[in-house]
């Protein structure tokens, strides 16, 4: 039995594997973000329209001794996902009083990046910086309450490289003026970790309505808008805290600006150019 992997992981990773009846299992398992996989083997049969046996054979090709050893294993993984910050706080709180909690910090995001560059698809990520780099394509960015900050960051950066950029308000009632401008050729890039924002997701799949294509950066559980995203990026977020930590994200960011920045050379460098011009003119700053 798999100890460490994520039922979804292992899900997607067998797909090849499994029958047109399992996948039909599978599929509906992703969907509702295993919830599903929660009711009795009856009632996920019903849901599934697959029989019983088919179920257990799913549960052992991802290495489960049978339906409960892998219920078990979508509890604990669904449990992780909706962990409220003081049971989160609790669960990480030091034995040894030696043991600082810069330390202890340092040790938990290096291994975050660390373990977020070891899943990291770096044909994805070329991908990702061609389809940003590209100005005919109007970028969106908006992230949730947590991650409203990475938008941000994003956004400042991208915008100052490439024109036709926009953040989005974290205000639901503006974003129909948005999506009224979105189509094929928009990208709307989209932060979400835990605990996952509805309105993100109700967002995402307006957008893809529209034509436009999703950049997901969320967390190792995966967002609900993974289904709604042309691409997805997980990072690993756990930390000494009653919070999860962004850094992991902030890592592929900045790696992305400095991607896209290198694709947009000629284009980036008139802007920058331009707004050194104006920064001077406008006497924004100490020493113009």
């Amino acid at each position: 039995m798999h100890k460490k992997a994520l039922v979804r992981d292992l899900l997607k990773e067998k797909q090849t594997e499994l029958t047109a009846a399992e996948r039909k299992l599978s599929a509906v398992l992703l969907d509702d973000s295993l919830l599903t996989g929660l009711q009795s083997i009856n009632r996920l049969a019903e849901c599934a329209e697959v029989s019983s046996p088919t179920i257990i054979r799913l549960a052992r090709k991802l290495g489960f001794d049978g339906f409960s050893d892998m219920q078990d294993a979508i509890r604990e993984e669904i449990g992780a996902r909706m962990k409220q910050p003081l049971a989160k706080l609790d669960a990480v709180a030091p034995s040894d009083s030696r043991d600082h909690i810069v330390s202890r910090f340092i040790e938990a995001v290096s291994d975050n990046i660390n373990r977020t560059l070891d899943r990291l698809d770096l044909a994805e990520f070329n991908q990702v910086a061609e389809l940003l780099s590209d100005p005919a394509h109007r970028l969106y960015l908006l992230g949730g309450r947590i991650t409203r900050s990475n938008a941000h960051y994003f956004f400042n950066h991208l915008q100052i490289i490439r024109p036709q950029v926009t953040l989005l308000d974290s205000s639901p009632s503006v974003w129909p003026q948005s999506l009224l401008d979105m189509d094929a050729g928009a990208v709307l890039v989209i932060f979400d970790i835990r605990r996952y924002e509805k309105e993100l997701e109700k967002l995402a799949n307006l957008a893809v309505k529209q034509g436009a294509s999703i950049v997901l950066f969320t967390d190792a559980w995966g967002s609900p808008i993974e289904k709604h995203a042309r691409f997805c990026f997980r990072s690993m977020v756990e930390v000494p805290s009653s919070w999860d930590s962004t850094l992991a994200i902030n890592f592929l960011i900045e790696a992305l600006v400095a991607e896209v920045q290198s694709r947009s050379s000629d284009q980036s460098a008139e802007r920058i150019a331009a707004l050194e011009q104006m920064i001077g003119e406008s006497r924004i700053f100490r020493g113009n």
